[in-house]
This record gives C-alpha cells, sequence and structure tokens, in this order.
C-alpha cells in the first residue's frame, strides 16, 4: 500500500459479531486514489479447463483474482470488499479455509451468497474491490 492509503477494520459492538470466520464488518477506507472494481472471478485456468474439486476451482478463482490486482499494480493487501457466491452450502469452510491462507490477517468486509452461477462446471465466483 503506500501514500496514505488506511484500511481500518471497523465492528459495532452491538452488533451482531462473527464467532468463526475472519472478517470486518465494515472499512472505512481513506487516503485512496484509486478504486478497482474486479468483475467475477471464475475457476478455469487460462485454457479454460475448470478442475474438479471445490478447493481447487477456489484456488484457481483467487488466482484470477490475484491476476486482476497485479494487472492494476496492487495486490492482496489493497482489497477492501470481497464477494463469494458459492453454489453449494457445504462448501463454505473449504471456501474460509482457502481464502484465509491467500488473505492471512487482512480483513475485509465479507459477503457469502449461496446461489447458482453461470456456468454448471463451476462451484463459485469471487468478486472483489480493491483501493490504492
Amino acid at each position: 500500500m503506500g501514500g496514505g492509503l488506511r484500511i481500518t477494520p471497523v465492528n459495532a459492538q452491538n452488533a451482531p459479531q462473527s464467532l468463526h470466520r475472519r472478517y470486518s464488518q465494515a472499512v472505512d477506507l481513506s487516503g485512496h486514489s484509486r478504486l478497482l472494481f474486479i468483475s467475477g472471478q471464475i475457476p478455469a485456468d487460462g485454457q479454460g479447463k475448470v478442475p474438479a474439486s471445490f478447493e481447487e476451482q477456489a484456488r484457481f478463482c483467487w488466482a484470477n483474482l490475484i491476476a486482476q490486482l497485479e494487472a492494476a499494480d496492487m495486490g492482496v493487501s489493497n482489497l477492501v470488499k470481497v464477494t463469494t457466491f458459492l453454489k453449494r452450502y457445504e462448501d463454505r469452510d473449504i471456501n474460509a479455509k482457502v481464502r484465509f491462507e491467500v488473505m492471512g490477517e487482512h480483513l475485509v468486509a465479507l459477503s457469502t451468497i449461496i446461489t447458482d452461477v453461470y456456468d454448471p462446471e463451476w462451484l463459485l465466483e469471487i468478486e472483489a474491490i480493491a483501493a490504492a
């Protein structure tokens, strides 16, 4: 990050708290000069190959999202909002595990939505907003 960018987690104490997930209820963003809106990244490689397992698909989505960040001279630490669309509720724990591995201690505003996704082969899609 650099410049005067500050990403500050906000968690109102009188609102419900997450007991088992790491994220911020809200994010206060200041000192930024650029915003990057990343479209839903899909679980496929450059040739369109989609792996069978959920964990592999999640890793492809994150790799594709990171590629978009890097193309804009940003990184995971620039993320302020992540939305994950899961096809199956039962994949939520593996989804969280992979996200924790990618993001470490960086807390963002987070939404996870259980819904159908565009392609029947895909088990998830991830979109995000980043700031610099």
